[in-house]
């Protein structure tokens, strides 16, 4: 937990003027009020407020925020009062902790007309001071980040809660890096296999492209230094959740998807001139070719919350897009707090910035539009106008559906009841016939018109972009086609047994479909014929002992190719090479051949004696488990997590061998673990599976020139 001096400290960067008497009475009254009380992790309770103030002290938010965020569980979770509050810190503080308190207790995942009633509330408290809800929306992005020690029913409501509420919030009010990283921890619950797979993706791209990033942002630089603008170049890979919502959006492949990079240039000219956001523009647009309908000038066009920016696509290095945005430095400090920039402090005075909305003004021409008394009306007015990626339309009875952005009549058929889907024969959008393969816009009435007999299409799965149609069209086609699919795939499981020596007997095809947790052997045989199982899988999962053999075993002294019958060889602590890598050979007198990788840094010390170099590769086929590799890894200091790691390890069929602590903080403990591996395969793979796990901060593989034979 942060103490109360690193607080401040925190606070006096922004603010030299800051009320450091204040801090620490609101500090040492909130530790007193809450003390005894614990976190479900078995914290002390008070390190979330002092967490949530911390959170917004990187906005540079003023004292009473500060103060208010150490404060705002009192009343609700203490025998502290509003009077109390209001004798000790003072009207404005008091408040602000009261207007805090009612938005915690309002239930907005509730039903339709209650959630209506609920965002009014949520805008009247909003109106009166914007800083409860920053308050408000960093007390959530805290306790999104401490989740995990939730019950997991818990987890999914509130990560509903923040994907559908606190997430869009923050995007229209301009905080974008905190919309992100609230979807993306909501996403790591309600979708864990799916940003995993991300990750994945994104580790296999960077090790087989290299560091994209880095070239692109080079390419950049070199051609604003050609025109000489002084700019700041920054990239990044797009957020997991954001790569999951475009695949879902245009029903595409990882692999087919192209901008999943983003690039900021903020010039640094001290007139901070918007001209030099089209200089950028220009340098980048006679280098690269723009992409069609990809760009938007905010800058002569802003967002009502204060957003100005240049943002454009362009097909950059390798043909791969990349979506950039230009602005001035003092545009970039509003694209990052949104309207919050309003309260920002710098030199212990609210900063200027021309940019900055006036919140009263903002919140006016947000509500202006709300300004009705009927419930349902005022919902859909202000979903329509938060959830700008999300498409909403109507059934002819007036009841709302929710798509994604980019959702067909068929998703909408779908949506309502997969008997609706299936039926499909067409469509009415506002009373107008239009076919299936329309997009829907917000607001619009959509009609289904089915017949009986009717049945989904193949090509329907091209049309649709929910996951939802999708699994209920892929039904449909498997059913309709099963007798095939089941002739199909008794063909294959009879040839993949043959090639084993065995028979597909019907007890065997019982068996396996047993071990997949299938109904029957049917159910297998038509998922072998459909391709969503490999008739490979089937035979390993009866006989793994003989699937898995693909010869003996390769004898782990004689792994390496290239040396004489009577040479032995050592492999080099200092690079651990793993077979599958590429490999050089050093002989030394009297200790045989030692073997590095090809990028071993100590092979420098040898260039000038080439006689000693031997040119080796490993043998191909399968090796034992017993070529030891160390990997530095930066944990999270919890309960738990050490003996996770262990398992996850575990599970990916590699033995630890030994452990050593390198560094240990109060939050996370450094740790150089050593592995027994096969090959470079099994080398990715526990890479892999160990970047994918959420309490895993930082992941190298250990490599050490210093280490000697």
């Amino acid at each position: 937990m942060i103490d109360v001096e690193d607080l401040i400290s925190l606070v006096r960067n922004y603010n030299p003027r800051t009320d450091e008497d204040l801090i620490r009475r609101a500090y040492a009254y909130g530790r007193e009020m809450h003390a005894g009380q614990r976190r479900r992790s078995g914290e002390e309770y008070f390190m979330h407020p002092v967490a949530v103030a911390a959170i917004l002290t990187e906005q540079r938010l003023d004292d009473a925020a500060i103060v208010t965020a150490l404060l705002h569980d009192t009343v609700e979770d203490t025998k502290s009062t509003f009077s109390e509050i209001e004798r000790l810190f003072g009207r404005e503080v008091a408040e602000l902790v009261d207007g805090v308190t009612k938005l915690t207790n309002l239930q907005l995942a509730s039903n339709e007309t209650k959630q209506a009633e609920n965002f009014r509330k949520l805008f009247m408290a909003m109106s009166k001071d914007l800083r409860v809800i920053l308050v408000k929306l960093a007390d959530r992005l805290h306790n999104m980040r401490t989740i995990k020690s939730l019950p997991i029913e818990k987890q999914v409501r509130k990560s509903h809660e923040t994907m559908d509420i606190y997430a869009p919030l923050a995007g229209r009010m301009g905080m974008q890096w905190m919309r992100e990283e609230l979807e993306d921890l909501a996403f790591r619950v309600l979708n864990p296999e799916a940003r995993n797979s991300i990750i994945r993706r994104f580790i296999t791209l960077q090790r087989e492209s290299g560091d994209v990033i880095q070239k692109i942002t080079q390419d950049i630089r070199k051609e604003l230094d050609r025109d000489g603008i002084e700019a700041d170049v920054f990239g990044r890979a797009k957020k997991p959740y954001s790569i999951w919502r475009k695949m879902e959006e245009k029903g595409q492949g990882f692999s087919r998807l192209s901008d999943i990079y983003g690039f900021r240039v903020i010039t640094q000219s001290e007139t901070q001139s918007e001209g030099d956001c089209y200089r950028v523009l220009g340098a980048i647009h006679q280098r690269w070719r723009a992409v069609p309908g990809r760009f938007k000038d905010y800058i002569s066009q802003p967002k009502s919350n204060g957003y100005r920016s240049i943002q454009t696509t362009v097909s950059g290095r390798d043909g791969k897009r990349v979506e950039v945005q230009i602005r001035t430095r003092q545009m970039h400090e509003v694209a990052e707090s949104g309207v919050a920039a309003h309260w920002s402090y710098r030199d212990g005075v609210r900063a200027e910035n021309p940019f900055a909305v006036d919140p009263a003004k903002w919140l006016a021409s947000l509500t202006e539009r709300f300004e009705t008394e009927d419930h349902d009306e005022f919902l859909e007015h202000v979903k329509l106008e938060m959830y700008s990626d999300q498409v909403f339309c109507f059934t002819p009875k007036g009841d709302v559906i929710k798509l994604p952005r980019g959702a067909t009549p068929l998703d909408y058929a779908y949506a309502i009841h997969t008997r609706i889907g299936d039926s499909c024969v067409g469509a009415k959008v506002d009373g107008i016939r239009v076919p299936l393969w329309t997009r829907l816009k917000n607001g619009q009435s959509v009609e289904i018109i089915t017949a009986e007999g009717q049945r989904p299409q193949a090509t329907w799965i091209d049309i649709v972009v929910t996951g939802r149609a999708k699994a209920a069209i892929r039904k449909s086609l498997r059913e309709e086609d099963r007798e095939r699919y089941i002739k199909l795939g008794r063909e294959l499981a009879r040839v993949a047994f043959e090639h084993l020596g065995k028979k597909s007997t019907d007890k065997a095809l019982r068996t396996a479909a047993k071990t997949f947790g299938l109904a029957n052997a049917n159910e297998l045989l038509a998922r072998l014929g459909s391709a969503e199982m490999r008739a490979q899988d089937v035979v390993e999962a009866l006989y793994p002992e003989l699937a898995n053999t693909t010869g003996d075993e390769i004898d782990a002294t004689r792994a390496v190719i290239g040396l004489s019958p009577d040479e032995s060889f050592t492999r080099a602590p200092c690079c651990q090479p793993v077979p599958g890598e590429r490999i050089v050979g050093i002989t030394y007198r009297g200790r045989g051949v030692v073997v590095h990788a090809i990028d071993c840094p100590v092979l420098e010390k040898f260039e000038e004696q080439p006689d000693r170099w031997i040119d080796l590769h490993w043998h191909s086929g399968k090796h034992p488990a017993v070529h030891n590799v160390g990997f530095l890894l930066t944990i999270r200091n919890d309960a738990g997590v050490l003996g996770r790691i262990c398992t996850l390890i575990g599970e990916q069929k590699a033995n630890i061998s030994d452990m050593e602590f390198v560094d240990k903080k109060p939050d996370f403990y450094r740790l150089l673990v050593q592995v027994d591996l096969r090959d470079v395969e099994h080398l990715h793979t526990v890479m892999t599976a160990l970047e994918a796990e959420s309490d895993v901060a930082e992941l190298e593989r250990y490599r050490d020139p210093a280490r000697t034979m």
